[in-house]
């Protein structure tokens, strides 16, 4: 690719923005910030501009989409910078350099967007292929090139994944395809002694849960001798991990046939088939039927209930209920781990929703932990979105 600073547009903050948020860290300008005139109406989702303030100077390089609610994301400081391929490899060497640091093995999410400073881009790496989820106009328009960075780094296989809310809020539509190389198989995958099976094109999101990893280990932790219930489990993220703890058995409940069907194949990969049972079906309807049974550890993992702040309050009576449901079912003394991945549902009302439904269980609790993404998951400092997982660990009394 070629950027050239010279000829860009700019794109100026109305007088009543907060320019000093952006001063100070803040990556985005939202639409109702930026003044829209016919010049910056005709600015192409994906464009690189200069942004200014009210007063015209310059706050940094930002990629457009006036499309959006978030009109403009900034990808650097200096307004002249040449967002090119070696700007980009700066920033995918600087976000590999962490995760080296964290993990040997190398099975990881490599770029966090916003806080590895690549506004809307998410790449998950397994092994040597790579799920990359272009969610803004500007890094969907530079796929290409992304992928070529990649491949320099030693990647074989790129896979674009084109699917999502994130980029239907962008306006970006598209086919998840593979730009370089290409595999046929579930990756496997080795995560806290656990051996998981991700299907990369047909999985969910990019396909597997890598934010969970240090939630994963902590119920691992809990779980020696223990008779462990999975709810939501997707490729069998926490029963899995169970079992690589010591857990005498599991139960996987999800309504997706195939993740099961790949969760099975990890547990028979560790030796485990034995210890480790599924039931397909919906996880509400499934924890109801379960009544009178009780589990030493149970963990519950459901998808974004409240992905945005008008579902936040239908979302949290979801949360409640998941709460209530779990709860019935954890043995006195056991363990009840509950989580949640919508941003719109923040810890405080997330961890008041999950009290109420364990109250409403007539259960007693202690709260002994309270768990987040791991730290190849970084959260910008001043973007609460990018810190959206919570896991709360309570540990039931009779």
């Amino acid at each position: 690719m070629t950027d050239d600073p010279a000829p860009r547009p700019t794109l100026r903050l109305k007088p009543k923005a907060d320019a000093r948020r952006i001063r100070h860290g803040h990556p985005w300008a939202y639409l109702d910030d930026i003044v829209t005139d016919r010049r910056s109406r005709a600015v192409e989702p994906g464009t690189i501009a200069v942004l200014e303030d009210a007063e015209r100077k310059p706050l940094g390089a930002v990629a457009v989409n006036m499309s959006s609610r978030i009109a403009a994301r900034m990808l650097d400081r200096d307004p002249e910078a040449r967002i090119d391929g070696a700007w980009l490899a700066a920033r995918l060497a600087a976000a590999r350099a962490h995760r080296d640091r964290l993990y040997h093995d190398p099975f990881y999410r490599l770029v966090h967007a916003e806080a590895d400073g690549l506004p809307g881009l998410i790449v998950d790496r397994f092994g040597d292929a790579a799920v990359v989820q272009p969610n803004a106009a500007w890094a969907d328009a530079l796929v290409e090139d992304i992928a070529d960075v990649l491949v320099q780094m030693g990647l074989a296989h790129v896979l674009l994944n084109a699917e999502g809310r994130a980029r239907g809020a962008e306006g970006l539509s598209g086919e998840t395809r593979w730009l370089r190389g290409g595999l046929d198989a579930p990756v496997v995958v080795p995560m806290n002694g656990a051996t998981y099976l991700a299907d990369l094109t047909g999985g969910q999101k990019t396909g597997l849960f890598y934010d969970q990893r240090p939630n994963h280990a902590l119920v691992a932790g809990l779980s020696k001798g223990a008779r462990v219930l999975d709810v939501f489990s997707h490729v069998g993220g926490f029963g899995l991990a169970a079992l690589a703890g010591g857990a005498a058995s599991a139960l996987a409940i999800d309504g997706s046939a195939p993740a099961l069907d790949l969760a099975q194949q990890g547990a028979a990969r560790m030796g485990r088939s034995a210890d480790f049972a599924v039931t397909k079906g919906d996880a509400f309807d499934a924890m109801a039927a379960l009544a009178g049974e009780t589990f030493d550890v149970v963990v519950a993992d459901p998808p974004a209930f409240a992905p945005a702040k008008p579902a936040l309050t239908a979302g949290l009576r979801a949360y409640e209920r998941v709460a209530r449901l779990a709860a019935a079912l954890v043995a006195p003394g056991g363990y009840l781990t509950l989580c949640s991945c919508s941003h719109a549902a923040e810890l405080s009302k997330f961890r008041a929703a999950s009290i109420r439904g364990i109250g409403r269980a007539g259960r007693g609790a202690q709260l002994i932990h309270t768990g987040f993404a791991g730290p190849d998951h970084p959260v910008h400092p001043q973007l609460a979105e990018s810190g959206y997982l919570k896991a709360l660990t309570f540990r039931l009394l009779a």
